[in-house]
């Protein structure tokens, strides 16, 4: 269980969130518990802030129930969905909140790591009210100034009876404090791998605002033949694109860009025409198809009718003979996604399975959609990080190529005399010599 500790407005389900969606596309199975959601249930209409006084003896029931309903989702979660992380989202201000929770965990067997958010900067805050709470169902019908008043008194009643993470009474407890939304952090007794990924990932994170575009490169020659991999050079309407996406990036004057493309010749050749430096990142390569490299989908289907139906099976964890899965695919880019966190305005030219990989990340999309996401030639995503998510914008530069999207199989009837458990090494004996 990671359980979030802190003040309203501090970030803890921006982080929760986060920490959630990137957990969730590594391939930890997570879910996300808001406490926030269950009072709301349970008290349809909210009033104002005196709800959450210590001494509102009906609604401070009213809280104790719905956390409790909350942790019994939890080992619900672990016990009937196989889960393996649960991050409970809640402000857990007091200590004895803290070792209800931990009684909790300790009884089923759970460990347990405090996610600490403190921030004692006012205008940090008062943003964070702005973007936040102003979308709140809580404040549908208020108006901002009456809003925020109300939030600012809902959060002191909660710092009445705050008590941090203590550095000496909790030395025993695994945690991480992020000071200011990252200017700080403290960490303590990190017990396993899961922990310290935690710990590396929210270490990365900020909130500035940015954006990140997202393009693959223009049309190769190989696009054009309908052949898969390679590295070919781009064709004539690829260039075109280049010098297309060359003008669009400069006509949108942001500030102190980075261009990251893969060692691919066609993501090198679009980004040549930018006229501003780039670097070159290996992990950006296109999937690599082993075998079946450079032949169409035809072939695969005449050729290596297995190979071609087991794919269609399992796509995402379909591994190429001698080449890789989109699930080895997300592993290689999780470097890539850390830099994306800390970088700002980044523009990254790449491969239809890794710009899927990509948008998948910030768009939070599951496994067995990832490797149909449209990621089509020839158009930017414009991907703004917001409050709780990420507005996506979609740019066609006008120029036509070929369509290389394969949609979902409609019918799995093909697959029924299919071995799963082929040996990846015979379809090297099937391959013809003219391929």
């Amino acid at each position: 269980m990671i359980v979030m500790v802190g003040l309203p407005a501090r970030g803890k389900t921006y982080i929760s969130k986060k920490l959630t969606r990137y957990l969730n596309w590594i391939g930890v199975p997570t879910k996300m518990f808001n406490v926030g959601q269950y009072r709301r249930e349970a008290v349809k209409i909210y009033k104002n802030f005196e709800f959450f006084k210590p001494d509102n003896e009906e609604a401070m029931r009213i809280r104790k129930a719905c956390a409790a309903a909350a942790l019994k989702d939890v080992a619900a979660y672990f016990s009937k969905e196989q889960g393996q992380v649960a991050v409970f989202d809640a402000t857990n201000t007091t200590r004895e909140r803290r070792t209800v929770i931990l009684s909790y965990a300790k009884e089923r067997g759970y460990k347990v790591f405090f996610v600490e958010s403190i921030c004692d900067d006012p205008e940090i805050i008062a943003e964070n009210i702005k973007q936040v709470k102003f979308g709140s169902p809580d404040y549908v019908d208020r108006n901002v100034d009456e809003a925020m008043e109300d939030f600012v008194q809902r959060i002191d009643c909660y710092r009445a009876s705050y008590m941090p993470i203590d550095d000496e009474k909790d030395r025993k407890l695994s945690y991480i404090k992020i000071f200011d939304v990252g200017s700080r952090y403290l960490v303590n007794r990190v017990q396993d791998h899961i922990q310290s990924r935690i710990v590396y990932y929210l270490m990365n994170i900020h909130v500035t605002p940015r954006s990140i575009y997202l393009s693959r490169h223009g049309e190769s020659e190989l696009n054009l033949s309908g052949r898969i991999g390679g590295d070919s050079g781009l064709s004539p309407r690829g260039q075109k694109y280049a010098n297309a996406l060359a003008a669009f990036i400069h006509g949108q004057n942001i500030r102190e860009l980075k261009v990251w493309t893969s060692h691919m010749k066609r993501t090198i050749q679009t980004a040549e025409a930018l006229g501003v430096q780039y670097e070159q990142w290996k992990a950006l390569n296109e999937i690599d198809a082993g075998v079946c490299e450079e032949l169409t989908y035809e072939e695969i289907q005449q050729n290596l009718p297995q190979e071609f139906a087991l794919r269609d099976q399992d796509k995402y964890r379909y591994r190429y003979p001698k080449g890789e899965s989109y699930e080895d695919l997300v592993h290689r880019l999780e470097p890539v996604i850390m830099e994306l966190e800390r970088q700002e305005n980044v523009l990254v030219i790449c491969h239809q399975a890794v710009f899927r990989c990509l948008l998948a990340y910030f768009l939070d999309k599951p496994a067995d959609e990832l490797p149909y996401l449209r990621c089509p030639l020839h158009t930017v995503l414009k991907l703004t990080p917001i409050a709780y998510g990420c507005k996506v914008e979609s740019f066609f530069l006008n120029i036509e190529a070929v369509n290389t999207h394969r949609e979902r199989p409609v019918s799995l009837l093909s697959l029924q005399n299919v071995d799963v458990n082929r040996n990846p090494e015979d379809a090297l004996q099937t391959v013809p010599d003219h391929i």
